[in-house]
């Protein structure tokens, strides 16, 4: 048998097999619709929960005592928000990084629109979705603190806590946003 027959019947089912590889990374298109979706989803919900809280306030179903509860929705109408834009970074991560790059955002003219969403990376999107994740898990945590009645000196204590630990991860998203 001759060698080169051999050698380029293996390059012809190697170059079908990464062809054939290549391909198969179009499967990525499910979780970039999915998130899609999920995120639209998100935004359908947070806009409901505003217009929940403002159809209250404006229907006279709001008074003093329960501004709290009213602060609660419109809180946790932002917290969807905040979701639904996490999805979106994953979204574009995942389309730009496994199936190609998005041409509208390449064919803005300022490169600071160019640069919004540019994945370059999974490190990238990783910081990215990490830093909005922190921010909903912030602005979770507000909700939460909203209606959390103190009672004792040790409610205090894990009150002050957790906004210290709030505090604390805003510093840490601030300073990481300086170092990118």
């Amino acid at each position: 048998m001759n060698p080169n027959a051999s050698q380029n019947r293996r390059n012809r089912i190697e170059a079908n097999f990464e062809r054939w590889l290549w391909r198969f990374r179009l499967i990525s298109i499910i979780p970039v619709l999915m998130s899609l979706l999920g995120s639209i989803s998100c935004f359908i919900l947070g806009t409901q929960e505003e217009l929940s809280a403002l159809h209250k306030l404006f229907n006279g179903h709001f008074d003093s005592d329960k501004s709290i509860l009213l602060l609660g929705k419109v809180v946790g109408g932002i917290d969807y928000y905040v979701i639904g834009i996490a999805l979106l970074i994953f979204r574009y991560g995942i389309y730009e990084l496994i199936i190609s790059d998005i041409d509208p955002r390449l064919q803005d003219l300022s490169k600071e629109r160019r640069n919004i969403l540019s994945i370059t990376s999974l490190e990238s999107l990783k910081q990215k979705l990490t830093n909005v994740i922190i921010v909903a898990l912030i602005v979770t945590a507000f909700k939460l603190m909203i209606s959390y009645e103190v009672q004792s000196i040790s409610d205090i204590l894990q009150y002050c806590g957790c906004v210290l630990m709030l505090a604390f991860s805003a510093w840490l998203v601030g300073k990481n946003q300086k170092n990118t």
